[in-house]
């Protein structure tokens, strides 16, 4: 109770001096104002419907990028010859900053959702991509001398020593690439957007209602929250044989 407390005093004085008039309400609304403004979208509807529509373009571009970074991650990982054709290109493309290419994806794709989705997937594969070679290129060796041992073919080596040891590597890109799902979907909804939480924001912005802007960006925190939160559940529960999982 004790840590809310300095949180709690920051929003009392954050109210009062909007109240009082030293922070204007077209820097930033009060509090107050930022909570009616939130139940009031949210009993119209409206937040429900926008979030649902960022929410879905966010995951369907997440799946294609997870899917995809798994793929060249087992390409490049499992085989020299796959690291020499997948690594060198993605890692030029890793460095192209995210807003540059969406030019790009405008001309290749239009301005609909398909865009939108395919930014989102772009820019979700790499961390996935980069975490899971790793991994996979760092399982103990002794692991793989002892499947030689046991006779293990390269299929079963795969399937039951290289991909367990290498999942929490795949846990700690995913875990970055829901982060960057959402960083994604603020800028594409920028895009020519008609619906999400992103058309909400530009729209706020444009009539200076800084109470708006402030819930969306809530919202989206909070998402990200419940998101990782969740992640991190699905990490103990896959993880659970490994020791520094297990409660003391």
């Amino acid at each position: 109770m004790k840590r809310l407390l300095s949180p709690f005093a920051l929003l009392l004085l954050w109210e009062l001096l909007a109240r009082v008039g030293w922070i204007p309400s077209e820097i930033i609304a009060a509090p107050s104002t930022i909570l009616r403004s939130f139940w009031r979208m949210v009993a119209s509807g409206e937040l429900l419907h926008h979030l649902g529509i960022s929410m879905a373009r966010a995951g369907l571009g997440l799946a294609i990028g997870v899917s995809a970074g798994v793929v060249l991650a087992l390409l490049s990982g499992l085989s020299r010859l796959g690291e020499t054709v997948v690594d060198s290109p993605l890692q030029i493309l890793r460095t192209l900053p995210f807003l540059a290419v969406i030019p790009l994806f405008i001309l290749w794709f239009g301005i609909d959702e398909t865009t939108k989705v395919a930014l989102i997937a772009f820019g979700t594969t790499f961390p996935i991509y980069i975490t899971l070679f790793s991994g996979i290129r760092n399982i103990d060796g002794r692991l793989i001398e002892m499947a030689d041992t046991l006779q293990l073919s390269r299929l079963d080596q795969i399937r039951h020593v290289i991909l367990p040891g290498a999942l929490p590597s795949f846990f700690v890109g995913l875990r970055y690439s829901l982060s960057i799902s959402l960083l994604a979907l603020v800028a594409v909804e920028q895009v020519n957007a008609v619906a999400g939480l992103g058309y909400l924001v530009n729209e706020a912005r444009e009539f200076a209602q800084t109470d708006v802007i402030v819930v969306c960006l809530l919202v989206y925190s909070i998402f990200g929250l419940l998101i990782d939160a969740a992640v991190r559940s699905m990490e103990r529960y896959a993880l659970g044989w490994r020791s520094s999982f297990i409660e003391k």
